[in-house]
């Protein structure tokens, strides 16, 4: 049997919305290249990537967003707690990728070229800076240590 000490037992625990928050910037990227690709080439086949990259991007968001109001109840998890900032990037993203959901379910070229496009360069561009801003935070967190 282990016997921590009191450092020990306030010491951080590992966030739950750190498991998810990686899904919807690598399938909100992913639909970018598809969205490229359909571009390029006028295959259907690359919307319909489109659309299920953003739809699977949506769905793990959402997981995100609950495991983040859990973090938010757990005491254990206060340092590492994203800025207000990053958590308000993190729904516009989720904003603007539920918009681009909404246009990629239209059929054809228009479905995609020339907003779907431009939406998912948006969307691509804020999880970018979401991704900045949050390294920024924890890169000063863990000089702190």
């Amino acid at each position: 049997m282990a016997i921590f000490s009191p450092s020990d037992r306030d010491a951080a625990a590992y966030p739950l919305q750190s498991l998810f928050v990686p899904f919807p910037f690598v399938c909100f990227t992913l639909a970018l290249a598809t969205d490229i690709a359909f571009w390029w080439n006028g295959n259907l086949m690359w919307q319909n990537f489109s659309a299920w990259l953003l739809f699977a991007g949506l769905a793990f968001g959402v997981l995100a967003i609950l495991a983040g109001l859990m973090d938010l109840v757990r005491p254990r998890t206060r340092p590492l707690r994203p800025a207000w900032l990053s958590m308000l990037l993190y729904l516009i993203i989720l904003g603007l990728a539920f918009v681009n959901n909404l246009m990629h379910a239209g059929d054809g070229w228009t479905a995609v070229v020339p907003y779907g496009l431009v939406l998912s360069a948006a969307t691509f561009v804020l999880c970018l800076v979401a991704a900045a801003v949050s390294a920024r935070k924890y890169a000063r967190l863990a000089w702190r240590v």
